[in-house]
C-alpha cells in the first residue's frame, strides 16, 4: 500500500526565487490547458495538450520562459488536470463515490502552491533531496522513510511555509490488539464517545476563531493589492495553519491510540454536508474534523491488519436501549441522558449510541425489541407506570428521565 510522508524544508532566498518560478510556471500550463479545454466539446488527450501548451508554447515569444524550469513539473500538471477531468466525468454519471467533485478551477496566485517531481526530476544527495533546476533542499527529517519515493511533491502553503511530500510503499503491520472491538459516537461538544466508556475532548478553536474574524473584518476594509492587505492575509492563513495543525494533532493521535487498542472499530456514516446547511452549528461542525478522522482510522486501520467498519446513518442509534433493546421516541438534542422504561437503565445518550453503534456493527441486535410498543412514549409516566418506581427514582425521573444541560 501507499503512504505519504511529508517534511517541512527552509529554503534559500535563491530557491525560494527559482521555487516561485516553478510554481508560476505550473500555475500556467495548468491554465493555459484548461482554457483549452472549455471551448472545446470534447476534450483533448493529455498528449495532445503537453503538445500545445508545453512544447509549442516554448516556441512563442510569450512563454519562452517556460525552459527555464524543469520539464517534469510542468508535464505532471496537464496529467494531474487530465485526472481531475477522468474524476468529474466519473462523479458526473454516478461511477465515483463520495461527494460529487466539480469542473476542475483555474489556479490563483494566492493559494497553495505545489509542483510534482517523478522519478528522474529528484534524487537523494545526503541528507538533502536535488530537484532539477532548483538545487538541494534540505528537509527536517523527523522520521525516516520506509522505501525510495516514487514522487516528491513541493508544497508553498498559504502561510508561506514550504513542505516535501513524498509517497513511498509501505507493507501492512500485523499487530495483536487488546480489545475485540468499538464503537464510536462523534459528537460536538464531546469530539468522540467511546463504547467503553472514554470520552475524547477535542481542543478549543474559540480564541484563533475569534482572531481570524477579527482580522477578515479588517480584511474588507483595506483595498486590494495594497501591501497591508498582504500582510493581513498572511496573519489569517498563519491563524487557519495553527487550527489546522492543532487538528491534525489531535486527529492523529486519537486515531493511531484507537487503532492500536480495538481490532475493529466501527464508525457511524454521518451526512456532514447536510449537517452544516444548519447556520448554527455549521462552524463548530466543520472545525471538528469528523471526515479526516475516519479517513484516518480507515487508512491506519489497513496499515495495522484492522477491520474498519461504517453502520448506516439511518441506524436508530440514539432511540434504542443499549440493554435491553427497547425502543422509544426520538429525542431532542437537548436531551444528554435517559432512563429506560423497560429496564429502568438511566443511560448518558452518547455512551448508549456508542454501545449501539458497536452491536450494529458487530451483528448484534435485539432484534425481538427494536420494534416500538404499543402506546407512546411521553416524558410523564402513566399512572400504572410510575407505580412501579420507588420513591428514590421517582426524585430522580418518573418514566424517561431527560436530564437537561443547563
Amino acid at each position: 500500500m501507499k503512504a505519504r510522508y511529508q517534511y517541512i524544508f527552509y529554503p534559500t532566498d535563491q530557491q525560494q526565487q527559482s521555487l516561485a518560478q516553478l510554481f508560476g510556471c505550473v500555475r500556467v500550463v495548468w491554465n493555459d490547458a484548461l482554457a483549452l479545454c472549455r471551448p472545446s466539446k470534447t476534450k483533448p488527450k493529455s498528449a495532445q495538450l503537453q503538445k500545445l501548451v508545453i512544447t509549442q508554447a516554448k516556441l512563442t515569444e510569450e512563454r519562452k520562459w517556460l525552459s527555464e524550469v524543469s520539464n517534469i513539473p510542468l508535464q505532471q500538471s496537464v496529467a494531474d488536470l487530465d485526472t481531475a477531468f477522468k474524476n468529474f466525468f466519473a462523479s458526473s454519471k454516478g461511477k465515483r463515490k463520495g461527494r460529487k467533485v466539480g469542473y476542475p478551477k483555474f489556479k490563483k496566485r494566492t493559494n497553495s502552491q505545489s509542483a510534482r517531481f517523478r522519478i528522474g526530476g529528484f534524487s537523494f544527495k545526503g541528507e538533502g533531496v536535488y530537484l532539477a533546476k532548483i538545487g538541494i533542499v534540505k528537509p527536517i527529517w523527523c522520521r525516516q522513510l520506509p522505501s525510495e519515493p516514487s514522487s516528491v511533491t513541493v508544497i508553498k502553503d498559504c502561510a508561506n511555509r514550504y513542505f516535501l511530500s513524498l509517497v513511498v510503499e509501505i507493507e501492512p503491520i500485523q499487530t495483536k490488539a487488546e480489545n475485540s472491538s468499538i464503537g464510536i459516537d462523534l459528537g460536538i461538544k464531546t469530539f468522540a464517545v467511546m463504547s467503553q466508556g472514554e470520552k475524547a475532548q477535542s481542543p478549543s478553536y474559540k480564541e484563533l476563531d475569534r482572531k481570524i474574524r477579527k482580522l477578515q473584518r479588517k480584511l474588507a476594509r483595506q483595498p486590494k493589492d495594497s501591501k497591508r492587505r498582504e500582510i493581513t492575509r498572511l496573519k489569517i492563513a498563519k491563524l487557519h495553519n495553527r487550527i489546522a495543525d492543532t487538528r491534525k494533532d489531535f486527529l492523529h493521535k486519537l486515531s493511531t491510540k484507537i487503532v492500536n487498542e480495538n481490532q475493529v472499530i466501527v464508525l457511524e456514516d454521518l451526512n456532514v454536508s447536510g449537517m452544516v446547511k444548519n447556520r448554527k452549528l455549521s462552524r463548530a461542525i466543520s472545525q471538528q474534523g469528523w471526515g479526516e478522522f475516519r479517513s484516518l482510522c480507515e487508512a491506519k486501520s489497513e496499515k495495522f491488519g484492522r477491520e474498519f467498519r461504517v453502520i448506516s446513518k439511518w441506524e436508530p442509534t440514539s432511540q434504542v436501549c443499549s440493554n435491553c433493546g427497547f425502543k422509544w421516541v426520538k429525542l431532542d438534542l437537548k436531551t444528554r441522558s435517559i432512563q429506560c422504561l423497560d429496564c429502568q437503565t438511566i443511560h448518558d445518550r452518547d455512551e448508549n449510541a456508542a454501545k449501539n453503534i458497536n452491536k450494529v456493527g458487530m451483528g448484534y441486535r435485539h432484534d425481538s425489541k427494536w420494534a416500538p410498543r404499543q402506546g407512546k412514549t411521553t416524558s410523564v409516566a402513566p399512572v400504572d407506570e410510575a407505580s412501579r418506581i420507588t420513591a428514590h427514582e421517582r426524585t430522580v425521573s418518573i418514566s424517561i428521565l431527560a436530564l437537561k444541560l443547563n
